[in-house]
């Protein structure tokens, strides 16, 4: 084992996944957190152990964008609470999402190396500029570079992404070494973290895909329905996204404890067709009502399912699998261009993997997702988010 692999693995623990977010929980949002205080810092690491109940949807859609609870407000008179690695951030008012590709020049591993073991210096550097902002990052790394980069064994479920062709439709395969999933209530920070990213990287990467998500009222989509109900809460959250001691074999070993799997693809929509159907129209495609987010029934066995039910995973044994999903709407009117962002969070990649053929080829194979008749994929990665140990340990 290299210098690196002993380091990762002294320090490798089953910690919650890369970000660094200021504030705390309160009103501010409905997340899952554990804590764990340290004597440097009052800072706080994602387990598994004491969640708390966490519905983003709703609470998210029912706060302004710059109005801090009180218990935020609280924390500015005590130390900077510097929260490290969750996925399981606050939906934001504003995200980036940040893929790139490793370049061919000599030092671009090193270099890639460096600046995510240093990721939570400079989250912070930038996040402690405001405490309300709820400044988090995540950051995902692919299959192409995992080996290169960690020099450990990699995650048993992690490949590229994997194009889903149905009749009708195509979820493309598309390049990405890395991701970066910038979100806060301010869209300066994201810039000014970005920015000092890239310089920090230099010529090490290239820009796949960079795109910029808004929260949308009440959270929802540019197609006009609530997005994100049937997130996970409480203690599912942490049974849905983060790998677990129990799903590492002896081969794949315990570099992936902790982490997440990570499904990301952007979605085109063509807006003038979508607004040409009726509202009932639009409501059984989604599978919601469209003013008041009530599910509507599954329809019978045989018929056309909607966006909800295909997008529902069970096992042979019946079991529902949930994904943790942070999509945003992105667009600009000026150019025609209107989409959603997709991104997913999950504990087993093989649940987005099915979601998707069950959208693209169809239940019973044909009768796809009807939403893919309105909104186009045009990306498709996979990564693998891991844990905040691993990723400090790359700089020893």
């Amino acid at each position: 084992m290299n210098n690196i692999s002993k380091s990762v693995y002294r320090r490798l623990t089953s910690q919650s996944l890369l970000s660094t977010e200021i504030g705390t929980t309160g009103q501010r949002a409905a997340r899952i957190i554990s804590t764990r205080e340290t004597q440097q810092l009052r800072s706080y690491q994602l387990s598994s152990q004491k969640p708390q109940l966490r519905n983003r949807s709703l609470i998210a859609g029912a706060r302004s964008c710059n109005i801090p609870s009180a218990a935020t407000i609280h924390t500015m008179s005590r130390r900077v609470p510097i929260e490290s690695q969750q996925v399981d951030a606050p939906l934001t008012c504003s995200a980036t999402f940040l893929v790139l590709s490793a370049t061919q020049t000599p030092d671009s591993i090193s270099t890639i190396r460096s600046v995510l073991s240093g990721i939570g210096g400079l989250a912070k550097n930038v996040s402690i500029r405001d405490l309300n902002a709820s400044f988090a990052c995540t950051v995902g790394i692919g299959s192409s570079v995992w080996d290169a980069i960690t020099g450990l064994p990699r995650p048993s479920e992690l490949t590229p992404f994997k194009e889903v062709k149905g009749k009708t439709h195509t979820a493309p395969s598309t390049p990405g070494d890395l991701l970066f999933h910038i979100r806060s209530e301010r869209r300066d920070l994201n810039f000014e973290f970005e920015r000092q990213l890239m310089d920090l990287l230099g010529d090490s990467v290239k820009v796949e895909d960079e795109t910029i998500g808004f929260r949308y009222f009440d959270v929802r989509d540019l197609l006009g329905f609530v997005d994100g109900t049937a997130n996970p809460v409480g203690q599912a959250v942490t049974e849905s996204v983060l790998v677990a001691q129990e799903d590492v074999s002896a081969e794949s070993g315990t570099a992936q404890i902790g982490g997440s799997y990570i499904v990301v693809q952007k979605y085109l929509h063509n807006l003038k067709s979508w607004k040409g159907l009726k509202t009932e129209q639009q409501e059984a495609v989604i599978g919601r009502t469209k003013l008041d987010n009530i599910e509507l029934d599954d329809a019978p066995a045989g018929h056309q399912m909607s966006h909800k039910s295909l997008a529902t995973v069970e096992d042979e044994e019946g079991n529902e699998h949930d994904i943790l999903r942070d999509n945003m709407p992105f667009g600009s009117p000026g150019s025609g261009e209107f989409g959603t962002y997709f991104i997913g969070y999950s504990r087993r990649l093989w649940v987005v993997e099915k979601m998707l053929e069950r959208m693209f080829v169809g239940v019973p194979e044909g009768m796809h997702d009807r939403i893919l008749d309105y909104s186009r994929a045009t990306t498709g990665s996979v990564f693998f988010a891991p844990s905040a140990s691993l990723l400090a340990g790359l700089g020893d």
